[in-house]
């Protein structure tokens, strides 16, 4: 059965960050995943963890000025120094709050930018980040991003990120598959991940609906036939990674919120007590 893990920058919006942790726990879920939590205490985050028992999955690096528009550093040929510094904070903060996966932005070239130019500036700095972390235990993960959502985005299809992950050769670089954005740019998620999860290259999966990134079950994404398949090939190749539960939650805090926006997971969670509707 695939495992599942909360995103807490996304889910329980009704709530104070921290507190995500805990009703996540009283969902059925053992895992949570989230963007920037570097605005927070770290020892708080600790706490809040180990008290829910819970895991935390996967985390962005810092990504610049998102305020201003960045969206990561990787590819700004400008920025080399603040990316250096934004993988060392990343990777402190990953494994002080044991995570094993830390995603990298790509980040959004200037508007007339020589796409050839970042695009080397993008592998040779996650060659560094992959050496700057060495020993750490980490995994790096790479992003493909669909254009609606970030316009500009270096990264927007699963054969680029492959392509990269293939060319760097590293066992700790590996590709975050989001099926949203999947279905979003390139369609036919069922074929993509029947090519791509046998590669060995998909580190982690994330869902939502299609288009408007609420429930995965609402919208055109084939939800249950994706997990479906996703259980059917983890069988086959070994894979035994986490399926990220990135969405807006359609349903207000009066309407019972997140809780009452789970019914798509239940039958992939038959263990979890989960909280009725």
């Amino acid at each position: 059965m695939p495992q599942f893990a909360a995103n807490i920058s996304w889910l329980y919006p009704d709530l104070p960050f921290l507190d995500r942790i805990a009703a996540a726990a009283r969902d059925g879920f053992t895992a949570v995943e989230c963007t920037f939590p570097y605005d927070r205490p770290l020892r708080v985050l600790q706490d809040r963890l180990n008290e829910a028992l819970m895991h935390l999955v996967l985390m962005n690096a810092p990504s610049g000025d998102w305020a201003a528009g960045e969206r990561g550093l990787a590819s700004l040929p400008e920025r080399e120094a603040d990316f250096r510094l934004s993988i060392q904070l990343g990777a402190d903060w990953a494994q002080a709050l044991a995570c094993p996966r830390l995603h990298i932005l790509a980040g959004c070239p200037a508007p007339g930018a020589h796409l050839a130019t970042a695009w080397a500036v993008y592998e040779e700095r996650l060659r560094w980040a992959l050496e700057a972390t060495q020993g750490s235990g980490l995994t790096l993960m790479i992003e493909p991003i669909n254009a609606h959502d970030m316009p500009g985005y270096l990264l927007t299809e699963q054969a680029q990120a492959h392509a990269v992950a293939a060319r760097i050769g590293s066992p700790r670089l590996k590709v975050q598959m989001d099926l949203y954005h999947c279905q979003r740019t390139e369609g036919d998620v069922l074929a993509q991940i029947r090519h791509w999860l046998p590669t060995g290259q998909v580190g982690h999966f994330q869902i939502a609906g299609v288009p408007s990134r609420c429930e995965p079950d609402q919208g055109e994404l084939p939800a249950a036939a994706a997990l479906a398949l996703i259980d059917e090939l983890s069988a086959d190749t070994g894979w035994s990674g986490w399926v990220g539960c990135e969405y807006r939650p359609s349903r207000d805090a009066a309407a019972g919120g997140t809780s009452a926006g789970l019914d798509w997971l239940r039958p992939w969670r038959p263990e979890a007590t989960m909280n009725a509707p």
